[in-house]
């Protein structure tokens, strides 16, 4: 195998200094993990399964899914979330079976030993084309016959839509950003801003599908996470209030597949099956 490049530096940066591990703990991102747990449980198989989180950070869907009965294994490319996934994994009740620092082009996990493979980072973090089918491929390896792969990218349109919504567009530094995203979808933050993100792919919807196909899985549904809740200005209140959540959510599920929206959402979820005995989804 191909030893893989080096992580982009830019990237090992940002995660240095960027509160990762409480993100899904804060505003608009506590949309994105509701849907996302709830997307990936109507696909899993049944507990108990082998789960690898590749690109898993500090943890926080790999320990919701230990307290489900799912036997997960945790790999990250940053150093630091995985000591911060060590550290709560000793006071776990239902502990993690493996922590490591990993990259997701060489996964470190042998051939078929895994039921699900989740990539909700690595594949808008490769920005080469060729990287992210390596992490696909892998994916490929590890997983068994008729094993789901759900993998998430970043919608081609995001920096414009947070930029509306944040008036981050007279910013002209955050404009210039924005533009080269819509050309090519390669983001790169030149700033000093956390909140501008750092180095990443953003997908077409359409891409994304496609670049999980060629990496001969079988795809079987495409979803935007958030629907266009993620834009409220106001989106603290109305989340905090139950009925007012309710209805920003119904509406993520409402628009999740309609191909004409997706690309609204912030994150895109790319649900996948590997040729083989089909597994017990939900």
């Amino acid at each position: 195998m191909t030893k893989p490049t080096a992580i982009d530096p830019a990237i090992s940066a940002y995660y240095e200094r960027s509160p990762e591990e409480s993100r899904l703990q804060q505003g608009a991102s506590q949309l994105e993990e509701l849907r996302t747990r709830e997307l990936i449980l109507r696909h899993a198989p049944e507990p108990p399964a082998v789960v690898l989180d590749v690109g898993g950070g500090a943890g926080p869907y790999a320990f919701w899914l230990a307290e489900r009965g799912y036997e997960v294994r945790l790999i990250d490319a940053s150093p630091r979330l995985v000591a911060i996934a060590r550290s709560l994994n000793e006071r776990a009740t239902h502990t993690l079976t493996a922590t490591s620092v990993g990259d997701a082009r060489a996964l470190p996990e042998e051939n078929e030993s895994a039921s699900m493979v989740l990539m909700l980072g690595p594949l808008y973090h490769l920005q080469e084309e060729r990287d992210r089918h390596a992490a696909i491929a892998e994916a490929a390896r590890v997983l068994k016959p008729g094993g789901v792969l759900i993998a998430a990218g970043i919608s081609r349109w995001a920096s414009a839509l947070d930029g509306l919504s944040r008036e981050l567009l007279r910013d002209g530094d955050f404009t210039r950003i924005m533009q080269q995203d819509l050309i090519d979808g390669r983001h790169r933050n030149t700033t000093d801003r956390l909140d501008y993100f750092t180095t990443a792919y953003f997908h077409r919807p359409e891409d994304l599908r496609r670049e999980v196909a060629a990496g001969g899985f079988v795809v079987e549904q495409l979803y935007g996470i958030e629907g266009p809740g993620w834009l409220l200005s106001d989106f603290e209140g109305r989340w905090a209030d139950e009925k007012r959540r309710d209805i920003i959510v119904s509406v993520a599920r409402a628009l999740e597949t309609e191909p004409s929206v997706i690309g609204c959402s912030a994150h895109l979820l790319v649900v996948a099956r590997k040729s083989g005995k089909p597994g017990r989804g939900r």
